[in-house]
């Protein structure tokens, strides 16, 4: 066995302990639940404020950067499917730096990101209960999620599948209705005027107003990568994994396209397009046909988007720093696992950071927009690091027969990472996105001196325990990772 697929196999052990508990069904609802929250539901009225009817072509480009990083990412869970997913093959095929701070970034991303979807819920609920403030909410069902998150794997999982389930049934209702509403199937047709008609055409603020929803764009697709990190805890990765990241891709994209489509063709994208969140645009659709009803039974199902992302991305936090102390970079406090194989310890010190992005709300109106920026500009900074380890992989396991082999490899890849900085440029030279840089670069210094710190401190921390010897070098790449006793 090469170095390096025997490093991926020992900190795999070194992970164990995590129940295998998940089903296909599960491991698609929750990563639609993952992905399908406050970026499509609430963000996306920030995108076409941006854009005007032009969002679709921003969300098109957005889902392309999405779509090279999770076949990349499903090539290596396949290979070494662990709790710790792109951060083990970040220290696998980048270095342990990498690994590092791309399992603190992402957990920093997600903290802030269930941060973030706890002040929308918050503003939801002003639509029923306008006088109580959006702080005691957020803070509230952050609360009440963490709870849930402590239980055993596979209650998340059967709790998260039901709860993403009523958003994809909700959304794919709305596509129905909208579409209905356009072409006049027992209403007065709306028809297309909206996308084209209005004054600057389809294309109001040019491509760069294009760009700069992208970035918005970027930010909702980000969550789809749970999926890799489910693949410690899943059942059959093997097939799992692969079936699940090829439906969950297409769904998201025609949702978020079709979704998108609806709004801006139903309603002038004048009306929904917003320079900081204040409502749902999904809501102002409904509302501004005058069916309150159908505005309140709609504002219940971005709520419970919002919950349903919330709930996955703690899952996600409390995976991070597992991975993050069975490898000597966290306290071991945080690597224990109850009896039920959840680390309680983990999603109790994530809940704390969700907390504290969460009660922001109560200091700015403007705190959404702030926590988009921190968030996505360490999310981004994950989704580069996955590729590059990706370009790692193939480099020392191109010619092994791999059950998923990712296409156009490396020229996606490349341009995948290319789309990716020149985002985060973008960001750091815009006045409404500068924040992410001058929170995301202190970060990042911040932790590469940790983690010379705790290295020399601790220098046999992060050494997995000693496994047996595995193949030799020549043979090809294992699909999956043998597990102790098999």
């Amino acid at each position: 066995m090469d170095a390096e697929a025997e490093l991926a196999d020992q900190i795999a052990v070194r992970e164990r302990g995590l129940r295998q508990s998940l089903s296909r069904g599960q491991v698609v609802m929750i990563g639609l639940g993952g992905a399908i929250g406050t970026g499509l539901f609430a963000g996306s009225s920030l995108a076409i404020g941006y854009a005007g009817p032009a969002v679709l072509i921003s969300y098109v480009i957005a889902g392309f950067a999405a779509l090279v990083m999770v076949f990349s990412l499903s090539e290596m869970a396949v290979a070494h499917p662990a709790a710790g997913s792109f951060g083990v093959y970040a220290e696998t095929y980048l270095n342990p730096w990498a690994g590092f701070i791309v399992r603190y970034t992402y957990w920093m991303a997600q903290v802030v990101a269930v941060g973030g979807e706890a002040v929308a819920v918050g503003v939801y609920m002003t639509f029923w209960f306008p006088d109580l403030p959006v702080w005691v909410w957020s803070v509230g069902f952050a609360a009440v999620l963490l709870v849930v998150n402590s239980r055993s794997v596979k209650n998340f999982g059967t709790f998260e599948y039901w709860f993403a389930l009523i958003k994809v049934i909700a959304i794919v209702a709305f596509i129905i209705l909208g579409l209905a509403t356009i072409f006049g199937l027992g209403r007065p047709a709306v028809g297309l005027r909206n996308l084209t008609g209005l004054p600057g055409g389809f294309m109001p603020h040019g491509f760069k107003g294009v760009w700069m929803a992208v970035i918005m764009g970027v930010f909702s697709f980000n969550g789809i990568e749970v999926i890799a990190v489910t693949s410690g805890e899943t059942a059959d990765p093997t097939r799992t994994i692969p079936a699940a990241l090829r439906t969950m891709a297409l769904r998201l994209f025609l949702f978020y396209v079709l979704a998108l489509a609806v709004v801006v063709a139903v309603v002038p994208w004048t009306q929904v397009g917003a320079v900081t969140f204040s409502e749902s645009p999904f809501v102002k659709v409904f509302a501004g046909s005058g069916i309150r009803q159908a505005a309140g039974i709609m504002n219940f199902v971005v709520i419970t988007a919002a919950l349903s992302s919330m709930n996955t991305n703690i899952y996600l936090c409390s995976r991070m720093l597992f991975s993050l102390s069975r490898g000597g970079f966290a306290p071991p406090v945080v690597g224990r696992l109850s009896r039920s194989g959840v680390p309680v310890a983990a999603i109790l010190v994530s809940g704390a950071g969700i907390l504290i992005a969460a009660a922001v709300s109560k200091l700015t109106p403007k705190a959404y927009s702030y926590l988009f920026g921190i968030a996505l500009f360490a999310a981004i900074v994950v989704w580069i690091i996955i590729l590059l380890s990706h370009l790692g992989f193939r480099r020392r396991h191109g010619a092994a027969p791999l059950s998923v082999r990712t296409p156009g490899f490396p020229g996606l890849q490349i341009a995948g990472i290319a789309l990716l900085l020149a985002v985060l440029v973008t960001m750091g030279t815009d006045k409404d996105w500068w924040l992410s840089w001058i929170v995301g670069v202190p970060w990042l210094a911040i932790l590469t001196a940790a983690y010379f710190v705790v290295k020399r401190r601790a220098p046999t921390a992060v050494s997995p325990p000693s496994r047996p010897a595995g193949p030799d070098p020549g043979k090809p790449l294992p699909a999956t990772t043998p597990r102790p006793g098999e």
